[in-house]
């Protein structure tokens, strides 16, 4: 093979190795000023393609530790709003799922939009950054974004 043949095949190789979603679990994690660590893991689910499994789990203070699946990722809706209600519950809100974290209960609920409570302080959100990066962003990063609901 020649060696422009083998340059050009290299090439085509990191392009679809860059491309390629890894199926390694990747946290992204924020902690509260009580204690209360958050943390979103995704999975890509698939090789190209925009799919991803999401897990929240907290931990709170004296070992509290909870963990719940978030609705999956089908194409580009990852992202999830943490909110504070009060001093011991959150919100974890996405596209499509609304999470309660109860803190005192050690306990993560789902429930519905039309329940959650208006005057909440958005903290931050899990998301990609500019790099495509998987991270926290705290509200002093990046404001808020709201989820356009259907």
């Amino acid at each position: 093979m020649s060696l422009a043949g083998l340059a050009r095949n290299l090439l085509w190789l990191t392009l679809v190795c860059v491309a390629c979603n890894s199926d390694v679990p990747v946290p992204a994690s924020t902690t509260l000023p009580q204690g209360a660590v958050f943390t979103i893991t995704r999975v890509a689910t698939h090789p190209f393609l925009a799919r991803y499994n999401l897990r929240l789990t907290v931990r709170g203070e004296a070992g509290c530790q909870a963990e719940a699946e978030l609705f999956p990722d089908t194409g580009r809706v990852s992202r999830r709003n943490l909110y504070r209600v009060a001093d011991t519950m959150y919100y974890v809100v996405g596209q499509y799922d609304a999470r309660v974290v109860d803190l005192d209960r050690c306990r993560i609920t789902l429930t519905e939009f039309h329940v959650l409570e208006t005057g909440t302080t958005f903290l931050g959100s899990f998301d990609e950054n500019e790099g495509r990066e998987w991270v926290f962003l705290s509200a002093s990063q990046r404001p808020e974004r709201l989820f356009e609901k259907r």
